[in-house]
């Protein structure tokens, strides 16, 4: 955990500037300023009611409809948090590198391999750090399994499974109907989701992969699966009362919530969250197309397998045919076994027969509740780093970053290949 001094607080006062102002850059900016001594000074955001929005929570004066106009302006800020789509960061990050910004960039990096080199070639030339938004590293979760592995609780981890379950309605939501649905705009469902799971399967495991290979294919939100009399939109579909994935039921589901996923999906999927936005959203808007006639391509489950150095093994899961739950995760070493869900961890012990169970709550574990303590700690390690002019220490380094992505390529690779990938050495 960052613990913060009062004198290195009172020494540099931090101003950020935040490019893409949707969730995720709401979330980030909420956190900085719960530091002493951090402002948002300026944000770019071509969404006006997404502008509105967050001019208003933050008081922010310097104001831009794209990125590219506050790159263009002389520099404003320290750092820049760079939360655009996927296809926008390469471009971005490059920017403000050369401009002599600090980066907190959310994942994934980039949507290509080239893309991610471009962007730490930048950061080595500029002189500058890019800190990549992996938040899973910084659960309290995390750093409790971490300090239990690291005193030898279950002895050398031997293998791991990891499962991701995406859940039906997120999955429908944003793979299916929304922004991620499609590879030629966010790559794989494995690097626009799971990227954050495989970087936490490698800082687990303190290992460097060696071989990689992965299955998976969109088995089933796809036309042969449509059932018969079904419309090609929820909102005159007779069989939308019966549907798993209705999109009405879901989405008005988002007025009665304030402050949740629903509720943030619906401003998402409407521009507003009002009941007549909604409506000529299910109407007319993307969001309310049946799951079973869109235009997705995406993979819908997936496993990913990979050897590490030693010998030892990690297997991940991500499904979209599951409940919306947390991660669930276990752990096999030569001492005992570790069975976590993101918040409770359960240690059985081969000496002494015995479960003990650590609790790490910190108020929930999806991005509409924080990670678990995972956005706060990461801002605030950003903004230490900062402070103390040592960003390229932080465990997210863009370097460090690089090396998960380059197993989420090669996982890739695999899967439509049917080969086994040999990782190259860094």
């Amino acid at each position: 955990m960052v613990q913060q001094r009062d004198d290195v607080i009172e020494a540099r006062r931090i101003r950020l500037a935040v490019v893409g102002a949707g969730m995720r850059g709401h979330a980030y900016a909420s956190a900085a300023v719960e530091i002493p001594g951090v402002e948002i000074a300026a944000v770019a955001e071509p969404n006006p009611t997404t502008l509105e929005r967050f001019t208003g929570a933050f008081a922010v004066t310097q104001v831009f409809g794209d990125w590219r106009e506050l790159a263009a302006q002389p520099r404003l800020a320290d750092a820049v948090i760079v939360t655009l789509p996927d296809q926008e960061h390469r471009d971005a990050s490059v920017a403000f590198a050369e401009l002599g910004y600090d980066i907190l960039l959310e994942k994934p990096i980039a949507t290509s391999p080239e893309d991610c080199d471009d962007i730490e070639a930048v950061a080595n030339d500029n002189g500058v750090s890019i800190t990549v938004c992996h938040v899973l590293r910084y659960t309290s979760y995390t750093q409790k399994l971490r300090e239990l592995l690291d005193g030898g609780a279950i002895g050398e981890i031997m293998q791991i499974e990891h499962l991701e379950p995406i859940g039906h309605l997120h999955f429908a939501h944003s793979f299916v109907r929304g922004n991620w649905r499609r590879s030629d705009a966010s790559h794989s469902l494995l690097l626009a989701k799971s990227c954050h799971d495989i970087d936490w399967l490698l800082y687990v495991m303190g290992r460097p992969v060696q071989r990689v290979t992965s299955f998976g294919s969109l088995g089933y939100f796809r036309p042969e699966a449509r059932p018969a009399g079904a419309s090609d939109r929820c909102v005159s579909c007779a069989l939308e009362p019966s549907c798993a994935f209705s999109a009405v039921r879901y989405y008005r589901r988002g007025l009665d919530n304030p402050g949740s996923a629903e509720e943030y999906n619906a401003l998402v999927m409407a521009g507003e969250v009002t009941p007549g936005a909604i409506e000529r959203a299910l109407e007319t808007g993307p969001w309310g197309r049946c799951v079973y006639d869109c235009d997705n391509d995406l993979v819908d489950h997936q496993t990913v397998q990979m050897e590490f150095a030693d010998g030892r093994l990690a297997s991940f899961t991500l499904s979209a045919f599951t409940e919306g739950a947390n991660r669930k995760t276990r752990l096999f070493g030569t001492a005992g076994q570790i069975t976590g869900d993101g918040r409770m961890i359960s240690v059985y012990d081969f000496r002494t027969l015995q479960t003990t169970t650590y609790d790490t709550d910190e108020g929930g574990f999806d991005a509409a509740a924080g990670h678990g303590g995972g956005d706060a700690r990461l801002v605030a390690a950003f903004v230490e780093a900062l402070r103390e002019a040592s960003p390229q220490q932080l465990s997210t380094s863009i370097h460090a970053s690089m090396e998960s992505h380059r197993v989420v390529f090669a996982a890739e690779e695999s899967r439509r290949t049917g080969a086994v990938v040999e990782m190259a050495a860094h």
